[in-house]
Formats: structure tokens, sequence, C-alpha cells
């Protein structure tokens, strides 16, 4: 398995760096665009990388914000696997600015072959798209920064994940964690039927040493996770958290993990 960063939050030596996230992922004979991050970057830090886009097999949105979807429309079309509800309008609630796809459903139709779930969707023997997670855990997922066009809450249910089965176990990439990273963990090795958690990658919307933090962290260890790789939205006092813990490096865009 091979995860090439092409945007993260952090620039890398020879990579500049945007808020948003795109990671290309190799695995199971599969080459899969994971979110595009919010403009052309993507693309621009894969030719330095020299990482082709052209034999690409799939684009996976982890969720329908601009920052992990918008970078899209600097392709030329292929397959689009996501949620559903990835193309919902939604905004902030502290400002009520616009932070959803600026594109609809209908244009993505346009241009896109697209495979919508909310059921885990199996994309290769080894590779699970995990659909709506459930929210069961009592510290994840409780409050919630956005809201939708009525002024409802948003608590992005969408926001969903990719399992790749590993022979250490399983290793899985998340876009923003809005779920809760224990909450997608546990439904990882729910639709997978494998126990064992070998890794996690990704944004874990996590922003301070707060009880959730914590519990996250203690869940990781219980469940002695070997890599556990916190980047994007989760805010440095909970990176620090985590490297204290973990003795994580950062990650940072231009970054392979070949695993």
């Amino acid at each position: 398995m091979i995860i090439s960063v092409l945007t993260d939050n952090h620039p890398g030596s020879h990579t500049p760096a945007e808020h948003g996230l795109s990671y290309f992922i190799e695995h199971d004979g599969k080459r899969l665009l994971f979110d595009t991050g919010q403009s052309e970057m993507f693309l621009r830090n894969a030719e330095a990388m020299r990482i082709s886009m052209t034999n690409t097999d799939m684009v996976v949105l982890s969720h329908g914000h601009f920052d992990h979807g918008d970078g899209i429309w600097n392709l030329t079309g292929g397959r689009l696997l996501c949620h559903p509800d990835c193309f919902i309008q939604r905004y902030r609630k502290l400002d009520h600015s616009y932070i959803g796809l600026k594109k609809s459903k209908d244009q993505f139709a346009g241009k896109f072959e697209i495979v919508t779930t909310v059921k885990p969707y199996k994309i290769s023997e080894k590779i699970l798209f995990l659909g709506e997670i459930p929210r069961l855990t009592d510290f994840e997922s409780k409050t919630t920064s956005f809201v939708f066009e009525d002024g409802s809450q948003d608590y992005v249910m969408d926001d969903s994940a990719l399992a790749l089965i590993l022979p250490e176990g399983l290793f899985v990439v998340t876009g923003c964690g809005h779920s809760g990273i224990v909450n997608t963990l546990e439904y990882a090795k729910k639709v997978t039927g494998i126990d064992s958690l070998f890794g996690i990658m990704g944004g874990f919307h996590l922003k301070g040493i707060d009880h959730q933090t914590k519990e996250t962290i203690r869940y990781l260890k219980n469940n002695k996770v070997k890599h556990v790789l916190p980047s994007h939205c989760t805010d440095l006092p909970a990176l620090t958290a985590f490297y204290e813990n973990f003795g994580n490096s950062l990650v940072k865009t231009g970054n392979i993990y070949n695993l």
C-alpha cells in the first residue's frame, strides 16, 4: 500500500500546501484519488511528485466540504464515489459563510460517473468505502459548527472513510473525521469483520487536549494501533498530544507512505 500526500495543510520541501486534503492511494491493484483539496494544487503537486493521474480507477470524496472536493473540477472526468448527501448546501454557523461544494449534483453528473451510497461499498476485495458511519460513542460528534441553509444543525452525516485491508490489519483513511475517529474505526471493524487496527491517517477534527482527544488516544493505545497519522483539520494542541503519545511525525504535502 502506498499513500502519497498531494495536498495537506503543511507544505513539504518542494510541494506547497493549502487548507485541504488530497491523497493518492495505491492498494490491491487499484489507484484511487481520495479527496481533491480546494484547488488545482493537488495536480501540480502530483506532477512534482511524478504521480500520473491518467490511470486513476476512482475518485472518492470523503464528504461535501469545499476543501475536500472543489479541486475535482480540474479533472476531465471519471468515476466518483461518495455519500448521497455530499452535494448538500452547507454553511459555517459563526458567519453563515458557504463551505459546501461549489457545484450542484447535476453539474457533477454532467462530468462524472457518480456512485452514491449510504451503505459500505466494496471498491475491491481489500478496499472498502464505509458509507454513513454510525455515531455511537458518548464523546464524539455531539456538537457542530455547521448549519444547513435553513439554519438547522449540520452534523456532516456524509462524512466517511476508506478501510484498507493489510496483512497486519486495517489501515483507515479519513478526510476530516467528523464522525469521530473511534466511531469510524469501530465501524470499519464491524463491516470488515477484522478487529486488528494497523493504522489511521487523515483529518481527525480534534482541536484541543479535551475529553474527546484523550478518549481517542486511549482507544488507539488500547487497540495497539501502530501508525497514527493525524493531519489537516487536527489543530496544534491535539497534534502535540498525539506526538507525545505515539511519536508520530507531522504529515506534510509531498510525503509518501509505503506500508
